[in-house]
């Protein structure tokens, strides 16, 4: 017998996306229902940012103890104990997702359903076996999953992804990590300093979320002091043997067969839409499968139907799924009445060591938007004085600015603090600020952002102002 459901507003997907876009959906609308497929509680808390920065967090420690000498400090012995630290990484991981749930319990159970959802048509859900929900409008939520290539399936049994890591019981000898985008450097990384040897392999050369030439070659190499990394791997094969996997890659022109315990595929992510049976509605979708929206309201077309968060696959961001949640939720519960939501300056950070932050627009987009008319400010931090105090003075920071206007654009950056600097960067780039108002504003002495102030003093210096350069920028617009 199946449950009939009415509802103003359909939410699918019961994480961050989701959430807040019930929480804002029910605020203009009478009855709204959250379905979950699988179990409540989003991907940062479980498998995602929070376990992986309390891995990181035991790695750094080990890695401070083993490099204490420097300070003059002798610790003649530095263990790793791996159960200890996977237990603390998932007992205080549970008090995250712990946290979650209570908010998911304190939304009314009649307006939770568990269950896969999928269209039967544009304005109708079945929702497992047992459930069918008739909504005027509806938000897809439903989050992504690890993308696994198809020739790592050769690892069998050896194949593990970044959900996996942190049920380990113990931490292995030896893992073959493919990807080094942001997942695969923090997780590599933390299991190097923790004492597994690792070997990154990527394609195509990028590190992370890197934009910047000059950054990605200071990153890759300080990366390859601790441990291999191939950004552009020729890899020949992968084979499951007994208790391990062997690769095959070539390096320096040679053939080498190596073998580990495990390969961790960082392959990127996928949004959890081919199981909607999105083709029973009238919705456009691209080449993938991916339905067209407007990533200014969220909204599908002219429909009812809003996509957020990991599902359209965008931004891929916890921040960014709150925001654009927030949106879809508040669009679907006013339907039809659709307003432009707030978007706020991209901000990124890989917390690996040094960090890897990236706010506004990259140097191609300042490029593509005014060629000729930006310039560069950057500092090295290898000589700046706090973080030579600290024994962090590795990495690059550059910054983005407009001549004519002298605003402020964008930057990068690889290096100490990257998470603090990156902030006031981001919170300059969305207020629209000069470079020279941004000079103005107070640093203190001795900290890592006065870095940042030399940078913006490069920049200051070599930006041209005034009326006549503003007219040639506006002459010189993209594509020039």
């Amino acid at each position: 017998m199946i449950s009939e459901h009415q509802a103003d507003v359909a939410v699918i997907g019961g994480g961050t996306a989701g959430m807040v876009a019930y929480r804002q959906a029910s605020k203009h609308a009478k009855r709204v229902v959250l379905i979950e497929g699988q179990q409540f509680g989003t991907t940062c808390a479980r498998v995602g940012c929070m376990p992986s920065k309390l891995l990181i967090a035991a790695a750094d420690a080990a890695h401070h103890a083993r490099h204490a000498g420097q300070f003059g400090i002798r610790l003649h012995d530095v263990g790793i104990d791996g159960p200890a630290v996977l237990e603390r990484v998932r007992r205080e991981r549970d008090r995250f997702v712990g946290g979650v749930l209570k908010s998911v319990e304190r939304i009314p159970e009649s307006d939770r359903l568990e269950g896969m959802a999928r269209f039967e048509d544009a304005h109708t859900l079945r929702v497992g076996d047992d459930h069918r929900v008739h909504a005027g409008r509806i938000v897809i939520a439903t989050g992504s999953r690890t993308n696994i290539p198809g020739f790592l399936e050769a690892a069998g049994n050896r194949l593990v992804t970044s959900d996996d890591v942190f049920e380990w019981s113990d931490l292995p000898e030896s893992v073959a990590v493919f990807g080094p985008g942001v997942i695969g450097l923090e997780l590599g990384q933390a299991l190097a300093r923790l004492g597994v040897r690792v070997r990154m392999f990527g394609v195509g050369g990028a590190v992370g979320p890197i934009q910047d030439d000059e950054i990605r070659r200071i990153a890759l190499e300080t990366f390859n002091e601790e441990f291999p990394l191939d950004p552009d791997a020729e890899v020949e094969s992968v084979s499951e043997v007994d208790g391990g996997v062997n690769i095959t890659f070539v390096e320096e022109g040679k053939k080498r067969t190596e073998s580990f315990d495990y390969l961790l595929a960082a392959t990127g992510r996928r949004p959890n839409v081919d199981g909607l049976d999105l083709e029973q509605t009238s919705l456009e979708l691209d080449d993938h499968g991916m339905p067209l929206y407007d990533p200014w309201t969220m909204q599908c077309g002219d429909s009812h139907i809003f996509i957020a968060g990991d599902a359209n696959n965008h931004l891929p961001l916890l921040h960014e799924a709150a925001d654009e949640g927030g949106i879809a939720g508040t669009n679907a519960g006013r339907y039809p009445e659709v307003r432009v939501g707030h978007r706020r300056t991209p901000l990124a950070v890989v917390f690996s060591d040094p960090q890897i932050a990236t706010v506004g627009l990259t140097i191609q987009q300042v490029d593509e938007q005014c060629r000729g008319c930006y310039e560069v400010g950057s500092v090295d931090f290898s000589d700046q004085g706090r973080s030579r105090v600290m024994g962090a003075n590795r990495g690059l920071l550059r910054v983005y600015g407009e001549h004519g206007s002298g605003l402020f654009m964008g930057a990068e950056m690889f290096g100490p603090a990257a998470e603090h600097i990156a902030h006031l960067l981001a919170w300059s780039a969305q207020q629209r600020i000069k470079v020279s108002d941004m000079l103005d504003m107070p640093f203190y002495h001795p900290v890592i952002e006065e870095g940042l102030r030399t940078a913006l003093r490069d920049l200051n210096h070599k930006l041209k102002l005034g009326p006549e350069m503003s007219d040639r920028c506006m002459e010189c617009g993209p594509g020039s």
